[in-house]
């Protein structure tokens, strides 16, 4: 019945369902039928991705040999993870690990409900820390059950997921003629959306007028640039990285109307509710926003009368896959659409599809275009990309592992 920590699937279904962790939770009605399993210890392996980009891979192990995966990349802002970087998320992770060592995977309850105070005191890389363990005891959880992750949070309602193209990293030159370029070659790679962040390095509010101007027109001609490359069909979206004020993100988002916009993100930081409200409610474009939001309260405000139109959660900053499922809910009692964050490596991916797989008002999937030829190759199976979507897995867990010797060859 047991193999390496493992309920066999026949036995696991014969034991009957219940509910756990406020998800539909399949689980065993006799605690000896339970997977003794307990973690053991834990592993940061930082993959140095591009001169500009780390992955910071999680791994919790256990006395089976089982092993979990999640990632807590992406919580140090836009400047490169140093390994001062790395080594601070590695002691916020031992930390939230404390609440872990030793026991079953499957207590993420207690987990979450311990871990909690301390997200709230520590601010973005705490709460990257606690989302990567929580990501990796859920994909435990499911290799110990010998199920998809999914299937732990009700069962997949696609098969699929249409994914974009950010190309914002890939693009060299930032100019129009390189933003169309890459736009170009994500079509040709089969995407039918693209994303593309033509805004960065904005001048910093009190610049002189004329640099701020120059910026502004550089950036709309890049977006042109972009819709010409790509024709009218596929959808293109533009992230503003909150560099603009109201007035400013209204002046841009006017002048971009012709290039019909699937959305317009982020023109200012969405904790700044009113400010977004009132930008949303002058413009024709739909909004989204949200990516390094946390938990339900930190979304719900942006949900509340449409503030924005797509939220963005991030599996990596939001509290994890259950969090994240929350989130949905609430949007989508809201009428909001939810295209997950994840400018990120191919275990937060992973661990995007299975949450998506379920979520009913499920948009699109981020996936960080060209950044690394090797990239799909750092998990077994690969990770693989048909005609701009992914297929959501039917192997237990997250459905990956690492891949050893590519990881190692990477490491920073």
């Amino acid at each position: 019945m047991r193999d390496n920590g493992r309920v066999s699937r026949r036995a696991f279904v014969a034991a009957g369902a219940g509910l756990a962790a406020g998800a539909a939770l399949w689980a065993p009605r006799r605690a000896d039928a339970l997977p003794r399993l307990r973690v053991t210890g834990f592993d940061l392996l930082p993959v140095r991705a591009t001169d500009r980009t780390v992955w910071l891979l999680v791994r919790l192990r256990t006395d089976a040999g089982l092993t979990g995966l999640g990632e807590a990349s992406d919580a140090f802002g836009f400047a490169n993870t140093t390994k001062q970087d790395a080594a601070r998320m590695e002691s916020e992770l031992r930390g939230f690990f404390g609440f872990i060592e030793g026991k079953s995977p499957l207590e993420i309850g207690a987990y979450r409900r311990q871990g909690e105070p301390l997200v709230a005191k520590g601010g973005l890389v705490a709460a990257t820390a606690f989302s990567a363990i929580e990501q990796a005891l859920w994909d435990l959880t499911g290799k110990a059950l010998d199920v998809p992750v999914c299937s732990l949070f009700g069962g997949r309602v696609r098969q699929t997921l249409q994914v974009y193209a950010n190309v914002n990293r890939a693009t060299n030159p930032r100019s129009p003629a390189g933003f169309a370029a890459v736009a170009r070659a994500a079509v040709q790679d089969g995407f039918r959306a693209v994303k593309g962040a033509p805004f960065d390095g904005f001048p910093a509010p009190g610049s002189p007028a004329a640099s701020i101007e120059a910026a502004v027109e550089n950036g709309i001609a890049c977006v042109a640039a972009m819709r010409d490359a790509i024709g009218p069909q596929v959808e293109l979206m533009v992230d503003c990285h909150s560099f603009f004020d109201v007035p400013l993100a209204l002046r841009v988002a006017r002048r971009l109307e012709p290039q019909n916009l699937a959305w317009y993100e982020e023109p200012v930081a969405p904790e700044r509710v009113e400010e977004t409200r009132e930008i949303r409610r002058g413009i024709q474009q739909p909004m989204a926003g949200g990516e390094i939001l946390y938990g339900v309260a930190g979304f719900a405000p942006l949900s509340r009368d449409r503030t924005v139109n797509v939220i963005m959660p991030d599996v990596k900053h939001c509290g994890g896959l259950l969090e994240l499922t929350r989130i949905a809910a609430v949007a989508e009692r809201d009428g909001v659409a939810v295209a997950p964050h994840n400018p990120s490596g191919p275990v937060s991916t992973a661990a995007s599809v299975q949450v998506c797989a379920v979520v009913k008002n499920f948009r699109l999937l981020e996936f960080q275009w060209g950044e690394a030829a090797w990239r799909h190759d750092v998990v077994t199976p690969p990770e693989r990309f048909e005609n701009g979507s992914i297929r959501v897995p039917e192997r237990p867990g997250l459905g990956i592992e690492l891949n050893e010797k590519v990881v190692r060859a990477h490491l920073m």
